[in-house]
């Protein structure tokens, strides 16, 4: 028996009964960044308080490159779901970075112009702000740090019109914040008095600095390098949660608290037994891990955009029997 050929319904535009059922509300994926996060109990904080959020599917965070993926509902994406997934991830104690994008605009006539590119701009999900002016032909958008130049040169040419960057404007691309070295080198330079007296008692020599010296040494330390442990810890009460900033907060504020009190109390009666080193060392120590890490991070990231300038730019799309090329935006 000669068998019928069977037509592809990828080619044909045939449609799967099944995927006409699974598609029936359509869905919408966008990358959120985030910044101040540092362990697997912050990646669960915050996709708790993105998977609440109303029109919003499911959410993935990942550590290493420190974004989160979204899938919310297509007829609610847009401004209003950006704002809210903004919020939600500041209420749990962390930050969205956003950057903006200056594109140079061909094609508009008149200020009806203006309002179609501004709301084509305002549909790309992870757009808060976009502004047009049509006497300079340039358009200036505020999104997330994941939304391309490509990505808002797409939606305009979706417009009818054709975006361009800005002549002698920055590579819209967010640059990824080079971790901070000099922290853990003051941090360093000032708990190095306070912990020397230990390493010198292997030798056999005794000395110790004033108690009025070590507390001159740590607490610059303290509030000064380790006030970000107390802006995340006082973050993550807010949030009815717990962390590592909240636990190095409390722990290093009594064992300074401490000594503040035996050295008010006792420093005319002898040296009282002060513990300024371990507060400090603690915070000096911790700040040198959140920095080797904050490095480690960035190279991954920095491999991972190599990787990712590897994909195509250009897709061939079958479209009803005739091959074309076209941005992989599009």
């Amino acid at each position: 028996m000669r068998h019928q050929p069977t037509a592809d319904p990828i080619r044909s535009g045939r449609t799967d009964p099944v995927n006409t059922v699974a598609s029936a509300t359509p869905t919408l994926d966008f990358k959120l960044p985030i910044e101040g996060m540092t362990c697997g109990s912050c990646v669960s904080r915050v996709e708790k308080a993105l998977a609440t959020l109303p029109g919003v599917e499911s959410a993935a965070v990942n550590l290493a490159t420190e974004q989160a993926t979204v899938r919310a509902t297509d007829g609610v994406a847009g401004n209003a779901l950006v704002s809210a997934v903004t919020a939600a991830v500041r209420r749990a104690g962390y930050d969205v970075p956003m950057h903006r994008v200056e594109l140079q605009v061909d094609g508009m006539t008149c200020a009806s112009c203006v309002t179609r590119v501004e709301k084509s701009l305002l549909k790309v999900p992870g757009v808060t702000t976009a502004s047009v002016n049509l006497a300079t032909e340039t358009a200036s958008v505020e999104a997330l740090g994941g939304v391309s130049f490509a990505t808002l040169a797409a939606a305009i040419d979706k417009a009818g019109y054709a975006a361009r960057p800005v002549a002698g404007a920055a590579n819209p691309a967010p640059a990824r914040r080079l971790p901070e070295w000099w922290p853990v080198a003051v941090a360093s330079a000032l708990t190095l008095p306070l912990v020397l007296p230990m390493l010198l008692q292997l030798f056999g020599m005794h000395w110790m600095p004033h108690g009025w010296v070590q507390l001159a040494l740590a607490t610059p330390v303290q509030f000064w390098l380790g006030a970000r442990f107390y802006r995340a810890g006082w973050n993550a009460v807010k949030a009815r949660a717990g962390n590592m900033d909240l636990l190095v907060a409390l722990g290093t504020s009594a064992a300074y608290g401490l000594s503040v009190y035996l050295l008010a109390k006792h420093a005319d009666h002898g040296m009282p037994h002060l513990y300024f080193e371990a507060s400090a060392a603690v915070i000096t120590l911790v700040l040198l891990g959140k920095w080797l890490e904050a490095r480690a991070k960035r190279q991954t990231a920095d491999a991972i955009r190599a990787l990712n300038a590897l994909r195509p730019t250009v897709a061939r799309v079958l479209v009803e029997g005739a091959e074309i090329s076209t941005p992989v935006e599009q």
